[in-house]
């Protein structure tokens, strides 16, 4: 079915499908071993233990590789849209694609350092992805209004914006409850210490996340209109 998809747009219907897969199955391998309770763990705890967290780790890393790829398409798509309209600063839209990069490192950090084994550089990771992601697809929903009615539909531009603003809302709490657990740990059961927190906190982290899936799956219009040309050059001496 991707395949035969036109332009480009396979390759956000890859991310999202891929990324979709990466959470859904580390967290039933978690839960089938009874490493996390089903309640709402965070995404991270579902890749901490084997094997699942080999899975993840995996997943994960392609995921954030497809996204760069997803990004630096959305970012060429702009840059030629641009040439005709003139909506947008080529700055801005250069500055759009370094959050979303830096979103992708941060990813990769996730994947590479469990949670449990180097917590801290895990946590400035998750920051880093969960913080540069949000502010792309602000800023992504941003210039597609700009490039508006030519580009983009209202209804496409209305969608992507309240993605954004729920995403920013729960960005918000999911730090600040998480700064307030005292401990680190998977293995969370009701009733305990900090169990609020790491609940409300794990709610707004896949709300956050699966708002950038459903971000990225409005990007598959856009794409299906365009398409990539490698040429060469061969010169004679």
């Amino acid at each position: 079915m991707l395949c035969c998809m036109p332009g480009v747009a396979f390759v956000p219907a890859l991310l999202v499908s891929w990324s979709s897969a990466a959470f859904i199955i580390s967290y039933v391998m978690a839960v089938l071993a009874g490493h996390v309770e089903p309640l709402v763990p965070y995404i991270s705890d579902t890749g901490t233990k084997p094997p699942e967290s080999g899975v993840f780790g995996f997943m994960i890393n392609i995921s954030a590789l497809l996204a760069a790829i997803t990004m630096y398409i959305r970012y060429l798509l702009i840059a030629k849209q641009n040439e005709s309209s003139h909506f947008v600063r080529s700055s801005c839209n250069m500055f759009t694609l370094c959050m979303g990069l830096m979103g992708c490192t941060g990813m990769g950090i996730v994947a590479t350092f469990q949670e449990l084994a180097v917590p801290s550089v895990h946590d400035i990771g998750a920051l880093v992805a969960f913080g540069s992601g949000v502010v792309y697809i602000t800023l992504q929903s941003i210039i597609s209004y700009k490039s508006c009615p030519r580009w983009n539909t209202y209804f496409t531009c209305h969608i992507r914006m309240a993605i954004s603003v729920i995403s920013c809302i729960a960005f918000i709490p999911m730090i600040v409850f998480a700064s307030k657990i005292s401990m680190t740990k998977i293995d969370w059961t009701p009733g305990e210490k900090d169990y609020t927190y790491h609940f409300m906190s794990a709610i707004c982290e896949w709300t956050v996340a699966f708002g950038f899936i459903f971000f990225f799956l409005t990007f598959i219009r856009d794409f299906q209109r365009f398409s990539l040309r490698i040429s060469t050059e061969i010169h004679e001496d």
